[in-house]
C-alpha cells in the first residue's frame, strides 16, 4: 500500500501527523490550538482493567501497511506508535520490509496514531477480544495494565542486554512485573525532558556559558557541578526580570507531571513509598513545596493552564529562556524561528539533594499472548533493537528518540544535528552527566503511581501554590487524594 506522508505543520500536535492516506486535521485540543512541537499526547489510560475495557467499544478499523514477499513462510502483524517525524515511520517500513523479505514473512504494519488515544483504545479491544495483532507497541503504565495478556519477554531482553549492557532503572520499572520483563524497552517514540535554554540569554542575563557546563564532546561531572536546583532558581528569577522567564507548566498533563515528578524526585519528595504508604507529609516533600513556592514567582501568569504544546510556543515565538522538552520544540523552531534554533542547547536537568534526574516517557513493544506467530515476533523485535538498526531509525527521526540501552548513547546522530552544532549532543544521558532517567511517582507500587499520574498529583500540588494556599494546605489535599488511590 502507497503510504502519504503528512509534512510537519503549525497547529498540529506530532502525534497526529499520520501516514495514513486521506486523514482529515485533528480538531485543536482543549485549552488552545496544539502545536507542532508539542509532544506524543498526555496520559493513557490507568491501571483500572475495568476502565481500559469499557473504552474498547471505541476502537477504529486501522490503517494497513502490507508487506508480503514471495512464497511468504508465515503471517506476522506489528501495531507501533505513529512517530511524529514524518521520516521515521518510512524508515521503520523500510526496515521490516528488508527482514519480510530476508525471512519470507507475509507481514502487516500498522502506524497507530495517539490522537484521541486510539492506540490506547484498540490496545484494549485486543486484549478484551483476544484477537488482533502479534506485538503492540505500549508506553508508561500500559505494560504493566496489560501483563496479564502479554508473553515474558526475558530471553529477548536478557540477549540484548548481554550485548548492549545496562538499561535505566526508570525503564526497567514500567517494563517488568513481578520481576518478568512484559516487553521489550526500544527507542522507537521514547524521550526524556532535558533541558532546553536559549545560550544568550543564560549569558546575558545569567553570566552562565551553558556550552561550558555541556560542552559537545565527553567532559567530566565537575564541568557541570553548579548546575543546580539553587542555580535554576537564580537563572528562573535573573531571566524573568529580563522579560524571558522559564516556560515550565504546573497543569496536569504529561510534561507538567514529569517536570515537577522529577523536581520532586530530585529532593527526595516521595509522596508513596514501595510499600503503598502515604509519606506526603515529610520534611523532603516539604523543602520541595518550599523550592517550588519560590519558583513559580518567576515563571508564566499562565503555568497553571499550560498544555503539553505551551512550551514548545514560548520557545518558538522567543519568549523563554528555558524549557524542559525533548528537541521536538527546537525541531520546529528550525523551520520557523531559525535563528532561535541556532541559540539553543539542550543538556540534563539540574541537580538535586538526590541527584541529577531527567524525566523519561519510555516506550515498549510487547507480545500478546494470542498472537499467531510469537517466534518471528521474537525474532523481529530482537532485530529492530539491535544498534544498527537502531542507528538507522535514530538517523531518519533526527536523533528524537533516547534506545533503552545506555551505550547507545554514543551515536553520531547527536553530534551531527545543528543548528548550532553539538546543540542536542548532550539530550541522550552521557557516562560523565552524573544523571538517570526517572519515572513520576517510581517510589511507589506502579498501581498506586499510574493513579498519581492520570490525576496529576504532583503539579497540582504547585498548582496550588501559585493560587496562593499554603505549603500545609497542599500537602493536606495531597493526603487525602493518596488515601483514595490506595483503598
Amino acid at each position: 500500500m502507497k503510504q502519504t506522508v503528512t509534512r510537519p505543520r503549525a497547529g498540529v500536535p506530532p502525534a497526529a501527523r499520520s501516514t495514513r492516506p486521506a486523514a482529515p486535521a485533528p480538531a485543536a485540543a482543549p485549552g488552545g490550538a496544539p502545536d507542532a512541537a508539542s509532544d506524543p499526547p498526555a496520559r493513557t489510560a490507568g491501571l483500572t482493567r475495568r476502565r481500559a475495557l469499557a473504552a474498547a467499544a471505541g476502537a477504529a478499523a486501522l490503517p494497513l501497511v502490507h508487506i508480503r514477499s514471495a512464497g511468504a513462510a508465515g503471517k506476522l502483524s506489528l501495531a507501533l506508535w505513529d512517530h511524529w517525524v514524518p521520516a521515521g515511520n518510512a524508515a521503520m517500513k523500510k526496515l521490516v520490509d528488508a527482514w519480510a523479505a530476508k525471512n519470507k514473512v507475509d507481514i502487516q504494519l500498522d502506524f497507530l496514531t495517539a490522537i484521541g488515544f486510539k492506540i490506547n483504545i484498540t490496545m484494549a479491544a485486543e486484549a478484551q477480544a483476544r484477537t488482533g495483532h502479534d506485538v503492540y507497541a505500549f508506553d508508561m503504565w500500559t505494560v504493566h495494565e496489560f501483563a496479564e495478556k502479554l508473553d515474558p519477554m526475558d530471553d529477548v531482553v536478557g540477549k540484548l542486554s548481554a550485548k548492549y549492557g545496562k538499561i535505566s532503572k526508570a525503564v526497567e520499572y514500567l517494563g517488568k512485573v513481578d520481576g518478568h520483563w512484559m516487553a521489550v524497552p526500544v527507542g522507537w517514540g521514547s524521550s526524556p525532558l532535558s533541558a532546553c535554554a536559549r545560550i544568550s540569554m543564560f549569558q546575558k542575563y545569567g553570566n552562565v556559558d551553558v556550552r561550558k557546563w555541556y560542552p559537545d564532546h565527553e567532559s567530566t561531572p565537575a564541568a557541570a557541578a553548579d548546575w543546580t536546583y539553587d542555580t535554576q532558581l537564580k537563572l528562573a528569577e535573573a531571566c524573568a526580570k529580563g522579560g524571558y522567564p522559564f516556560a515550565l507548566g504546573s497543569g496536569t498533563t504529561t510534561d507538567s507531571c514529569q517536570t515537577w515528578g522529577a523536581i520532586f524526585g530530585a529532593f527526595g519528595a516521595d509522596l508513596i513509598d514501595a510499600k503503598g504508604n502515604v509519606t506526603v507529609d515529610s520534611d523532603n516533600v516539604r523543602r520541595a513545596l518550599e523550592y517550588a513556592q519560590k519558583l513559580v514567582k518567576f515563571l508564566p501568569p499562565d503555568t497553571v493552564s499550560f498544555d503539553d504544546a505551551s512550551n514548545n510556543r514560548a520557545l518558538i515565538s522567543g519568549k523563554a529562556a528555558m524549557i524542559w522538552n525533548p528537541p521536538s520544540a527546537w525541531a520546529v523552531a528550525k523551520r520557523d524561528s531559525p535563528e532561535i534554533a541556532a541559540d539553543c542547547w539542550t543538556f540534563p536537568n539540574p541537580k538535586g539533594p538526590k541527584g541529577r534526574l531527567v524525566p523519561l516517557r519510555p516506550y515498549f513493544w510487547g507480545i500478546w499472548q494470542f498472537a499467531q506467530n510469537k517466534s518471528a515476533a521474537k525474532e523481529l523485535i530482537t532485530w529492530l533493537s539491535e544498534r544498527e538498526q537502531v542507528e538507522v531509525l535514530e538517523q531518519a527521526v533526527v536523533g528524537y528518540d533516547i534506545p533503552p540501552f545506555l551505550s547507545m548513547s554514543d551515536m553520531k546522530i547527536w553530534s551531527e544535528v545543528e543548528p548550532p552544532k553539538g546543540t542536542v549532543f548532550n539530550y541522550p544521558i552521557r557516562p560523565w552527566h552524573d544523571a538517570e532517567y526517572y519515572i513520576t511517582g517510581s517510589s511507589g507500587p506502579p498501581d498506586i503511581a499510574v493513579q498519581m499520574w492520570n490525576r496529576g498529583t504532583v503539579p497540582t500540588m504547585v498548582a496550588k501554590l501559585v493560587a496562593g494556599q499554603s505549603i500545609d494546605q497542599a500537602i493536606a489535599w495531597a493526603k487525602d487524594e493518596l488515601a483514595g488511590f490506595i483503598r
